[in-house]
């Protein structure tokens, strides 16, 4: 069974849309061919970027949190992705805890847990010190969250009464590994301790992709830059210190130049532009759009502050193009 989306485009299929619709069938193959010699992710979203004459990726998620957008129609076929991928962890399929992100405050973000918890059928564990007890909250599309402070027991995470086969992580460990994460035996967590943003850079992981695109664009037939951004990295950075313009401003001219080039060989007519934001991070932190090189002479104070600090506070000393 797939699901069918509906869309509200009229017009005729671009040159890149007949290509995938032509070739499905060997796109099919050549995904589970790749699927028998490497494991995917047991969960993740990508940030697709279409232009019509381009479509890709910009950003992958490996904790996403966006479960509550689902069409409610394909929950039965979440369910049933939830239930293959928890079997080939917990063959026996009997409990597995669900440890978010510690803010409360954020009610997208709490209905996407709750979604979540449905979805998977597990109790959730969570990482804020102030809960000693379970508590509810009550979400405003009617569900309702049940929290419970963990319990670290001879090498085990779970909770009182409750001693899980895997722990599965929807918190992105910003702000390194909490202690009671570490050393665990026996219980595999997902994704693992080191897909968290204290050690991920999205430069590693668009390079890997940089390898998947071409493999994929030559089995297709097509130019890989058709689904592949043109990046660039950047480190030692420092916008307070105004530290790595020159790096930055390079890179960036780079960049446009390389995207004229086959705007050019495509005959787009749009003006090229590159987001420079922080090689390690999320929640749309530190993510500015440049035009021109020389623009980055000009960034005010506000600007600044915006591009130095992401999610935990952490200090931005490393940035993508």
């Amino acid at each position: 069974m797939v699901p069918r989306l509906t869309t509200a485009l009229t017009g005729p299929l671009l040159d890149l849309e007949n290509t995938f619709l032509d070739r499905a069938t060997a796109i099919e193959q050549w995904f589970r061919a790749q699927w028998q010699e490497h494991t995917p992710p047991f969960y993740c979203s990508v940030d697709l970027r279409n232009a019509g004459f381009k479509l890709a990726p910009v950003d992958t998620n490996l904790f996403p949190g966006g479960f509550n957008n689902l069409n409610p129609a394909f929950l039965p076929l979440c369910v049933q992705a939830a239930m293959t991928a928890i079997e080939k962890i917990c063959p026996d399929a009997k409990n597995l805890l669900l440890i978010p992100e510690s803010h409360t405050r954020n009610q997208f973000y709490l209905m996407n847990v709750a979604r979540l918890a449905t979805i998977l059928d597990v109790r959730i564990g969570t990482l804020i010190p102030e809960i000693a007890a379970p508590t509810k909250l009550d979400l405003p599309d009617g569900q309702v969250l049940l929290l419970e402070p963990l319990v670290r027991l001879d090498g085990r995470l779970g909770l009182e009464g409750f001693d899980p086969c895997a722990i599965l992580l929807n918190n992105d460990l910003s702000a390194g590994v909490p202690e009671i994460l570490k050393d665990l035996h026996e219980q595999t967590v997902i994704p693992p301790l080191h897909a968290g943003w204290h050690v991920r850079r999205k430069s590693r992981h668009f390079a890997a992709y940089d390898r998947v695109a071409g493999d994929f664009a030559q089995a297709m037939g097509i130019d890989p830059w058709l689904i592949n951004p043109d990046f660039a990295v950047c480190g030692r950075i420092n916008f307070q210190e105004r530290e790595g313009e020159e790096c930055l401003a390079t890179n960036v001219d780079a960049v446009l130049t390389r995207v004229r080039a086959k705007y050019a060989q495509y005959g787009v007519k749009e003006a090229p532009f590159v987001i420079v934001k922080a090689d390690a991070g999320t929640y749309g932190m530190g993510i500015m759009t440049v035009r021109d090189p020389k623009d980055l002479a000009d960034l005010n104070r506000r600007t600044r502050n915006k591009m130095s600090v992401i999610k935990e506070g952490r200090e931005v000393s490393e940035v993508i193009l």
